[in-house]
């Protein structure tokens, strides 16, 4: 039991004596975390005390809550590695798209649900990135990606349409070895850089079901352009993955 000298607010002291417990394995993946009512006795404090202790848990990706059905020890694939070299040609050209080739460092049995493959208007931001009108059609790739068995991420890729209309490959679900970025290539479309953002937000709750996440989890929202020799974007991604399963590790050359 947390002391109650220690200068954190009594809530937080709750959260790190369950955290110490988790880690501990005193309470193992996929067991359910005491009661609120448990909580309380257990700590002496009110409601209001246990359910910020308990929203701490789930922002630091600890616990998952299920609504009437209480909180659970998360059981989550182990972190992996999102690498800047996952788009080097030679992955593309052994048959490896970037999803394979960061499941096959990382040990863990990948998986891909594709949910949508067809046109789509352009919206603001994604007619800005691909140099199109507003509105204009574009192809549309959306795919949920998993972790043995656990959705960690989901991406959505947009192409010009008079880019992909000569790719037959882009409109299947599967795009054959390499991915999409291969096929481009093959078709002329050399790709000299890709330009990544990354941003750290509350997930919305679209993005909580679709990775199956705790009210008030934290993600990754990666956006990404692919860039030709002549300087044409011919693709775009936006990807949100679950913030606790990843870490960003890049490689930046130190010469001009």
């Amino acid at each position: 039991m947390p002391t109650t000298d220690s200068g954190k607010p009594r809530y937080l002291q709750i959260a790190d004596d369950l955290a110490q417990q988790i880690r501990a394995k005193v309470l193992p993946p996929g067991q359910q975390v005491p009661s609120e009512s448990e909580l309380m006795d257990r700590y002496s404090v009110s409601q209001g005390t246990v359910r910020k202790a308990m929203t701490e848990l789930r922002t630091t990706g600890l616990i998952e809550t299920h609504h009437g059905k209480g909180s659970y020890v998360k059981s989550r694939p182990p972190v992996r590695r999102k690498s800047s070299d996952r788009f080097r040609r030679s992955h593309r050209t052994a048959g490896k798209a970037a999803y394979l080739a960061e499941a096959e460092q990382s040990g863990s049995t990948p998986s891909v649900r594709v949910l949508y493959v067809g046109p789509a208007e352009a919206s603001a931001e994604i007619a800005e990135r691909l140099s199109v009108r507003q509105g204009e059609k574009v192809l549309a790739r959306r795919r949920l990606y998993a972790s043995d068995g656990i959705p960690t991420e989901e991406a959505t890729s947009y192409l010009p349409w008079d880019v992909a209309k000569d790719i037959p490959e882009l409109f299947q679900e599967n795009p054959g070895g390499g991915g999409i970025y291969a096929r481009l290539e093959e078709h002329g479309h050399a790709l000299t850089e890709f330009e990544e953002t990354i941003r750290v937000r509350l997930a919305t709750k679209a993005e909580t079901v679709a990775l199956s996440l705790s009210p008030g989890s934290p993600i990754i929202h990666l956006t990404r352009n692919a860039r030709t020799g002549d300087g044409r974007v011919v693709e775009v991604c936006d990807t949100y993955m679950a913030a606790d399963q990843f870490v960003l590790d890049y490689r930046i050359p130190a010469a001009d």
